[in-house]
């Protein structure tokens, strides 16, 4: 079954009041404190839930048992490692150690470049929206649809179910470091955190390798429950990572208005909003990283008053995490990208006359 493809349609914004801005900083201005013991106390029950159902998994003796252990685990491992995105904003705990070494701790074991993401997703605050190189950018464009080979377009197509089902945590390890090569000369940390990347995660994998064999546990057994737990995380995390920003790629003549409606938040229950670190209220996050994520609701509010007052539409919100990505994984949806010169002489007609994009808008 074909996914419908269309182009992002951004609202109709009416002209910016001079004093937008200012309303909307001063309106949150007293919500951008760290939370130090709300992040320690999450961090830490995350972390204990995932050591003891880690070390409950290793006790059975039942391959059957022993999975289904595992697959528990990695979804409590994926949200201690979500964990990681307050820390790279230094909200986690606001404790400058803490935030820096806890992180590279909980994700070298599962290969997780958690130095590289920081410096990348500082450029992604930046580019969202705005940038076209973002590195955490998972929409394509027009001009890149329209100028991919037949196989590719399949792919984009079809791309929510191949990045979530079959991509997983692997393929966002491997876009990650893509990513730090590709913009280094953006970042000037980059090589610096590949590095310790690399050294930690080849340290921390023959530290774990050296303790299965002292305690003469199977190899081939770590390597499965390892795979498991990629495999769950990795559909947690890019489920995520799709839902945040995707069908909603917009520029207006602000940035901390482009943060506002390039972002996705989603109603969701109290208790999700704590597993996933307030990212539900997404837009608010990107236009004012410095709040924590237990301020976030409330921050939704006080903003989307604000909006209100000067007749701009709401902020973008879809009901749930399952409901949306079910809805929008059956839709291709591509930024509408100019065609410059050298890439309309570039493009096979063939993909052209075959392709059904609906990119008049």
């Amino acid at each position: 079954m074909q996914s419908t493809i269309s182009t992002d349609q951004p609202p109709d914004f009416p002209p910016l009041h001079p004093q937008l801005i200012q309303e909307l900083r001063a309106a949150v201005a007293d919500l951008q404190d760290a939370d130090p013991w709300a992040g320690l106390v999450r961090f830490i029950s995350l972390g204990g839930l995932t050591l003891g159902m880690t070390i409950l998994t290793w006790k059975t003796d039942h391959i059957s048992l022993f999975i289904l252990g595992a697959i528990a685990t990695s979804l409590v491992y994926a949200f201690w490692l979500i964990c990681n995105h307050d820390a790279t904003h230094r909200r986690l705990t606001g404790w400058e150690w803490f935030d820096i070494l806890m992180p590279r701790l909980i994700s070298w074991p599962m290969l997780w470049p958690v130095g590289t993401y920081n410096q990348l997703h500082r450029l992604h605050h930046g580019w969202n929206g705005i940038d076209l190189r973002d590195p955490e950018r998972v929409q394509w464009t027009t001009v890149e649809y329209l100028a991919a080979p037949a196989w590719q377009r399949w792919y984009i197509r079809h791309q929510w179910p191949i990045d979530i089902l079959i991509f997983g945590g692997i393929g966002l390890i491997v876009r990650t470091f893509s990513q730090g090569i590709k913009q280094q000369n953006n970042a000037p940390h980059l090589r610096q955190q590949m590095l310790i990347d690399v050294v930690g995660i080849i340290g921390t994998q023959a530290a774990i390798f050296g303790i299965v064999a002292l305690q003469m546990l199977s190899v081939w057994q770590y390597l499965l429950f390892w795979i498991v737990l990629e495999r769950g995380i990795g559909i947690i995390v890019q489920t995520r990572d799709h839902l945040e920003h995707y069908g909603l790629w917009q520029q207006t003549t602000s940035y901390q208005i482009t943060q506002l409606y390039a972002c996705r938040n989603l109603t969701t229950p109290q208790w999700v909003n704590w597993l996933m670190g307030g990212l539900p209220y997404h837009s608010v996050h990107h236009a004012f990283p410095k709040i924590a994520y237990r301020r976030l609701p409330e921050a939704f509010q006080r903003i989307q008053a604000v909006l209100f007052r000067h007749q701009l539409p709401p902020l973008p919100t879809s009901l749930g995490y399952i409901a949306t990505s079910l809805h929008l994984s059956g839709q291709t949806s591509l930024i509408l990208a100019s065609l410059t010169p050298h890439a309309i002489a570039s493009l096979d007609t063939t993909n052209l006359n075959a392709s059904n994009l609906d990119a008049t808008n």
